[in-house]
């Protein structure tokens, strides 16, 4: 069972991720990052009206993201290392995923602040038509496995669809933020959905805030579960190593 600390913006560093992996994780998720101009002057307009975020100039952030890894793996040279990144072209990305030690390079399909939707990023990846061949470029081009995170329920989007090009994109790994609007626990159902129609390694997360949700998150067929939220705030009061 794949246990993830899911990446938050400006916090999943080398520091925190060495600091809770102790906890019974067995992937730690770096990012996410911004890796082309559009996206990382994005993120820089996002850190202008106040909100946590992480923004390297191009010339340093490949360098930054090295070193991040080399930091986790000196520690725990038994957990897999993933990168969670966002640019508005597959290279950058590819250039990522060829970093030495790097486990994971994970597309971000996911991110909802406005800055990034409007370059064309984030959760806006999703109504694409060219995001099958976007992620089969990264897939193609890495030397490490390609994890691509979504959001589940995106209005006008049909996630299963979306899970469906994804795998036959050729990634590893589906990272599920299984949200839904006005439902304050995860879409069990649709990840149940999803699990049943696809062979891609499905990661959950969303609501992994107590042992009984840990256990409807495993029950509807996923291959492991992240947490963000309940490790960060200090919340996460149950043993991971159970599961």
């Amino acid at each position: 069972m794949l246990k993830v600390v899911a990446p938050m913006a400006g916090i999943t560093n080398a520091d925190f991720l060495n600091k809770v992996i102790p906890y019974g994780f067995n992937v730690a998720t770096l990012g996410g990052y911004s890796l082309d101009n559009p996206t990382i002057e994005a993120s820089q307009k996002i850190i202008e009206r106040g909100r946590k975020e992480f923004v390297f100039p191009l010339d340093t952030i490949f360098n930054h993201i090295e070193n991040e890894v080399s930091s986790i793996k000196k520690v725990h040279n038994d957990v897999k290392v993933s990168a969670n990144v966002r640019a508005t072209t597959p290279q950058p990305i590819v250039e990522i995923g060829k970093i030495e030690n790097l486990d994971i390079v994970e597309v971000n399909c996911h991110c909802r602040q406005e800055e990034i939707l409007a370059v064309g990023c984030g959760q806006e990846m999703l109504t694409r038509s060219d995001l099958g061949d976007f992620i089969s470029q990264v897939v193609d081009n890495v030397d490490c496995e390609v994890s691509v995170k979504i959001r589940a329920n995106v209005e006008g989007v049909d996630t299963l669809k979306v899970a469906n090009i994804i795998e036959d994109a050729g990634a590893d790994y589906l990272h599920i933020d299984a949200m839904k609007k006005g439902v304050f626990e995860a879409d069990w159902n649709l990840l149940t959905e999803i699990c049943n129609n696809t062979d891609i390694k499905i990661i959950g997360n969303n609501s992994v805030n107590s042992e009984d949700n840990v256990k409807k998150m495993i029950n509807t067929g996923v291959n492991g579960f992240s947490i963000a939220r309940s490790v960060i705030s200090g919340n996460l009061d149950f043993n991971i190593t159970n599961f």
